[in-house]
């Protein structure tokens, strides 16, 4: 998604230090109770129900997502008991170079940052505070550089440690804030990217939380369920629920370029409202092309 002109200049709160603000991160939602979707995607767990099992049905998803637009860039779903990295590898591709990805502490295993790496993207990623991450090497902002290391059977492969720079940061005037924060990055160079300026950044992580929020209650219209009942249907309801969830973006990227607007300044559920009046007005259209048919010619009498 790219405004006319220079995206950088025009909407500069999409990118830092030249490169796109991006996060990847999953949810859960809820089925049709059908056996066949049961079957598939499987139930979470409840200690209050006499099955044992919630009572519907649940997919994973994971969505990697552009911070300032919420444009979602890729999106992938799979069985509730799927892992989530599991789902992700799906969609690295869409990373690259020229690309900052954000995750939380779910994704910070070694083979799990090698893969996203090797993408040429960078990464902020947080961690555990307990994770031990030795100081190899102090900076001048107070961050150090570090390394992490392969498991047993990886290194047994001949997979090797990897340096990333370790940001450890707390917020004293937040009473619910924790003791500490930590984040790992590939970005090594303290002069080019402060550990206060990541720091501060790495909190726009959050917007996917949003992206969710803007799924799952205004696109669903407060819906419990999606509508269909195997998973086939499942997946092709999953991805145009996907693909109208980006057409809202791109609405208010269009009217935040035209008026040099920031984009937090401009409503999702406004913009998705405008499409509701205006869609009826569209018409009706076929889901595949309409067949050509032979022209009727009159004959004369």
């Amino acid at each position: 998604m790219r405004a006319p002109g220079h995206p950088e200049r025009e909407h500069p709160e999409a990118f830092y230090a030249g490169q796109r603000l991006v996060a990847i991160d999953g949810s859960c939602f809820e089925l049709p109770d059908e056996a066949d979707n049961a079957s598939h995607f499987g139930y979470p767990g409840s200690r209050t129900s006499v099955s044992g099992h919630a009572g519907y049905p649940q997919a994973r998803c994971v969505v990697l997502v552009e911070c300032a637009t919420h444009a979602i860039l890729g999106a992938n779903i799979g069985p509730y008991r799927s892992g989530e990295w599991e789902l992700c590898t799906a969609l690295l591709p869409r990373l690259g170079p020229g690309m900052l990805c954000m995750a939380d502490r779910g994704f910070n295993g070694v083979e799990q940052w090698r893969q996203a790496s090797t993408t040429g993207a960078d990464l902020l990623w947080r961690c555990s505070d307990t994770r031990e991450l030795p100081v190899q090497q102090l900076l001048s902002d107070g961050s150090f550089l570090s390394s992490i290391a392969p498991s047993g059977a990886a290194r047994a492969a001949g997979a090797t440690a990897i340096t990333v720079r370790v940001i450890e940061y707390a917020m004293p005037r937040d009473d619910q804030a924790l003791p500490r924060y930590r984040l790992l990055t590939t970005l090594l160079d303290p002069k080019a990217a402060p550990a206060l300026e990541l720091a501060r950044l790495y909190h726009q992580r959050w917007e996917i939380e949003a992206v969710f929020d803007e799924l799952k209650t205004h696109l669903r219209q407060g819906r419990r369920v999606l509508r269909s009942k195997t998973p086939e249907l499942v997946q092709q309801e999953f991805y145009g629920w996907v693909g109208a969830h980006y057409a809202v973006p791109w609405l208010l990227h269009q009217g935040a370029s035209r008026h040099r607007l920031p984009h937090a300044e401009l409503s999702f559920k406004g913009h998705l409202e405008l499409l509701r009046r205006a869609q009826p007005r569209s018409g009706a259209f076929p889901p595949r092309a309409a067949q050509t048919q032979t022209p009727m010619v009159p004959r004369v009498a």
